[in-house]
């Protein structure tokens, strides 16, 4: 991977993660397109790239993450985060390979964004606006919900903004909770891939930092891609939640569906395998 590769994959994790469109399915497809998909070091640098993201959470939300008088919120995102934990653990070879199915992609990426049409009509009654008013019970069904994002093209965010509505979560209150969610989820499935997942390698097996830090080029790609990752990041987050203040999903899921066509027409080219 060349330094301009992970600037590339890196902007496009930057502003699709936090968005309902799928950041894993945009980088799957992206890296098809550059002869990149397959890699090991590829398929580690699109989930460690999400470090950069994660800081861009903790950064624009740092009041909420570093006021430890309310330990109520990191039990929320406790609870929140066991399915993910489990599933993750439980499904892991057949969830890496689902990451090279641009098909399985393209898809998630129509379904999901025939639902987002939709759901600002699903799910009209919103009594809870504040973090403080989301229940034990509750964020243990979003953190179910977002477990449906293991399948590439249906997106994290979208998955859990979604759940987080069907539990009486305000548009932006269920858009916030889903970035707060990001950061214990993105970090046990980076932490996984880097310090416990072992990649074949010349001589036997090596761990993913390990090919992180084998070469001076994946070394650099993996730096750099953070940083971009994570300016561009807060960017999104900004406009995302200015937006769906305003507008709602519907721009989201005709962009899915949009994008899900095209790329089905493409693998039916040959342009994608």
């Amino acid at each position: 991977m060349s330094i301009i590769q992970a600037i590339i994959i890196a902007i496009i994790e930057g502003i699709t993660e936090f968005l309902p469109v799928s950041s894993t399915g945009h980088m799957i497809i992206a890296s098809s397109l550059m002869g990149i998909s397959g890699d090991d070091f590829t398929k580690i640098f699109e989930i460690a790239i999400q470090l950069g993201a994660i800081l861009s959470v903790v950064v624009l939300y740092w009041r909420k993450f570093f006021d430890f008088a309310k330990w109520q919120f990191y039990v929320k995102l406790l609870i929140a985060v066991i399915p993910a934990l489990l599933l993750g653990k439980l499904f892991s070879d057949a969830i890496d390979d689902l990451l090279e199915s641009p098909t399985t992609v393209a898809v998630a990426l129509l379904a999901g964004g025939i639902v987002l049409l939709f759901i600002d009509r699903l799910f009209k009654s919103h009594t809870v606006a504040e973090e403080k008013d989301i229940s034990y019970g509750s964020a243990f069904i979003i953190g179910v919900w977002q477990c449906l994002a293991m399948i590439p093209g249906v997106s994290r965010s979208a998955s859990s903004i979604i759940g987080g509505m069907q539990q009486k979560l305000t548009r932006t209150l269920a858009a916030e909770f889903s970035f707060y969610l990001a950061v214990p989820t993105m970090l046990a499935a980076t932490a996984y891939k880097l310090f416990l997942k072992k990649y074949p390698a010349s001589g036997g097996e090596i761990r993913g930092y390990e090919l992180v830090f084998n070469s001076s080029s994946n070394t650099a790609a993996f730096i750099v891609g953070n940083i971009v990752a994570f300016i561009v990041a807060i960017l999104a987050i900004k406009f995302f939640i200015s937006y769906l203040q305003k507008h709602g999903f519907k721009l989201f899921g005709i962009y899915r569906i949009i994008v899900g066509v095209l790329l089905l027409v493409m693998i039916y080219a040959g342009y994608l395998k």
